[in-house]
C-alpha cells in the first residue's frame, strides 16, 4: 500500500473509533455554603470502614485527581487538610440527586457567600433534580475537612474503562473533564505562576 493510503485508512479507523465511543455525561454541583477561596491543602479519605479502593485502578484515580489539583495549587496535607478528596467508581446505572445551578465559577465570581448565620429569606436555595446516571459513573466528592461537609460533587457518567494502558487514559481523560468543572485555583497561586 502506498503511504497516503495507509494514513488514510488509519485516519477513517481512528474517527469511526471516536463516533463509536460514547462520551461521558460530566456534570457537578457544589454547597453554597464551600468556602472555596480558603481551601489550599487536600488529603484524601482513608480508613478500613470507608469505601477506600486499594487497587491499581484507584491508585491512577488518585494520582490523577493529585496531578489537577497541584496544577490549580493545592497541596498534599496529612494534618488538618481543607479538603478531604472521596472517590467512587458505580459499575451500575445510579439514581443520583443532584442540583440545578450556575457554574461554581459564575457563583464565585458574585461575590456571594453564605454561611450558618446568613438568614433563610436570604440564601440562594438548591433547586433538586434527579438525575438517572448511566453504567460506568465517577463520582469525586471534596469534603470540607472543618464543617465535615461534601462542598463539590464532581460526576462523570457512562464511563467505560477498558482493561490495561487504555483504561487509564480514560480514567485520567475523565478525571480532568471532571475537574473542569471545579475551576478553583489556590488564592494568589495564578499571580505567582505568571
Amino acid at each position: 500500500m502506498k503511504p497516503a493510503t495507509v494514513t488514510l485508512l488509519a485516519l477513517a479507523l481512528g474517527l469511526s473509533g471516536c463516533f463509536a465511543a460514547r462520551e461521558a455525561r460530566i456534570e457537578s454541583d457544589y454547597s453554597y455554603s464551600g468556602n472555596f477561596r480558603r481551601y489550599r491543602t487536600y488529603d484524601f479519605v482513608t480508613g478500613n470502614d470507608l469505601a477506600t479502593d486499594t487497587s491499581a485502578l484507584g491508585e491512577v484515580l488518585r494520582d490523577a485527581i493529585r496531578t489537577r489539583l497541584r496544577s490549580q495549587g493545592y497541596k498534599p496535607a496529612k494534618n488538618r487538610p481543607d479538603l478531604l478528596v472521596s472517590f467512587r467508581i458505580y459499575d451500575g446505572d445510579l439514581r443520583f440527586r443532584g442540583f440545578a445551578q450556575e457554574e461554581l465559577t459564575a457563583w464565585l465570581a458574585s461575590g456571594q457567600a453564605e454561611t450558618d448565620e446568613t438568614p433563610k429569606d436570604s440564601r440562594k436555595g438548591y433547586q433538586p433534580q434527579r438525575l438517572l446516571l448511566r453504567e460506568g459513573t465517577l463520582l469525586v466528592t471534596l469534603i470540607d475537612y472543618r464543617t465535615n461537609r461534601a462542598v463539590w460533587n464532581g460526576y462523570a457518567s457512562g464511563v467505560s474503562v477498558p482493561q490495561g494502558v487504555r483504561g487509564e487514559v480514560v480514567v485520567r481523560r475523565n478525571v480532568r473533564s471532571i475537574f473542569d468543572q471545579y475551576r478553583v485555583f489556590t488564592e494568589g497561586y495564578l499571580d505567582a505562576n505568571r
